[in-house]
């Protein structure tokens, strides 16, 4: 049986999961806390074969696997920009990942936070709590509009969720998804520029990729109205750096709510974001739902056993497969 990693289970959930019962009779080393550096990521993987990754957390680079040469298998649940796969093959680590489940959690958090954000709930509950009522008072939903940035899995969710709570929804995605959501009966944007400018709303549902990062300028969100939302459950990469803790600053948009930072995790408060009274931020709670990392975790302990069989699945770079033994 492979001896298997898992770094960066910050909340130590993943032995408390039902489907954690797969790994019985396996060495498991599970890591809590989060390490940057090349020389202390070595030292912890030394001796792990199979490395399962909970999603981006961990870069794993050229220069790291390099010096893992009893690595054997790396598995991640969805995209994989941390991934260096080219330097897996090259040094015979298969790599496997596959989107294969729907995710809701991201969606119904990002509807959380605009629900908390709009009527100022969080706040409001402190408040409560430390002796005061009605300190705040918000808006509703019903009637604004709901600009959605990506109208891809995520994005079509919470598209969705606007529908339902009576919001007028304006879409700018890539032709693809431009064109889904007219089929839905949802209003097109001309251009992103349309978008910043007439959202009450604004949700972001982009990828990280290297045409996305920074795509989200300091001009774009000096568009947007003052007493308009950002959200942003998908990367912080997405925005340029510094933009958006300038832009609340200068009070357009209104508000953010952001599950997502530049460095993470955050630890002792230290990010500009975290000191704003207008952003509201919570610690990248997106996918870490229980059932979804159940759901996440299923899949990577059952491709950990394929591969054990012999038999692998889901691999991304199957050149590896027969090379020194792998997969076989």
């Amino acid at each position: 049986m492979m001896k298997i990693g898992i770094p960066d289970d910050y909340a130590d959930v993943v032995r408390t999961l039902p489907s954690f019962a797969k790994m019985s009779g396996h060495a498991v080393s599970i890591w809590t806390d989060a390490v940057a550096d090349i020389d202390g990521l070595v030292e912890r993987f030394r001796d792990v074969e199979a490395l399962l990754l909970l999603r981006e957390r961990t870069p794993i680079s050229a220069a790291l696997v390099a010096r893992l040469p009893g690595l054997k298998l790396i598995t991640i649940s969805g995209p994989y920009p941390n991934i260096d796969v080219a330097a897996c093959t090259a040094h015979g680590i298969a790599v496997c990942s596959s989107v294969n489940r729907a995710s809701m959690a991201t969606p119904e958090l990002t509807w959380g936070l605009i629900m908390s954000a709009m009527r100022h709930i969080p706040s409001e509950v402190a408040g409560l709590k430390g002796g005061a009522w009605q300190r705040r008072i918000g808006r509703v939903l019903h009637g604004r509009r709901l600009g959605i940035y990506g109208f891809g899995r995520i994005g079509k969710v919470v598209a969705g969720y606007g529908r339902a709570f009576g919001m007028s929804v304006l879409v700018w995605s890539r032709e693809r998804g431009r064109a889904e959501a007219q089929v839905q009966g949802f209003d097109i944007a001309t251009s992103p520029d349309e978008l910043f400018a007439h959202a009450d709303v604004l949700s972001i549902h982009l990828r990280l990729t290297p045409e996305t990062r920074a795509c989200i300028t300091r001009a774009d969100l000096a568009r947007m109205q003052p007493g308009s939302l950002f959200v942003n459950t998908s990367r912080a990469e997405l925005v340029a750096p510094g933009a958006l803790v300038e832009a609340l600053q200068a009070g357009r948009p209104g508000a953010a709510a952001v599950d997502v930072f530049e460095h993470e995790p955050v630890l002792g408060a230290r990010d500009p974001l975290l000191a704003l009274p207008n952003a509201l931020c919570t610690p990248h709670l997106g996918f870490v739902a229980l059932d979804q990392l159940d759901d996440y975790f299923s899949d990577q302990f059952d491709r950990v056993l394929a591969f054990e069989r012999g038999q692998p699945i889901d691999v991304i770079n199957p050149a590896v497969l027969g090379k020194s033994g792998v997969g076989a």
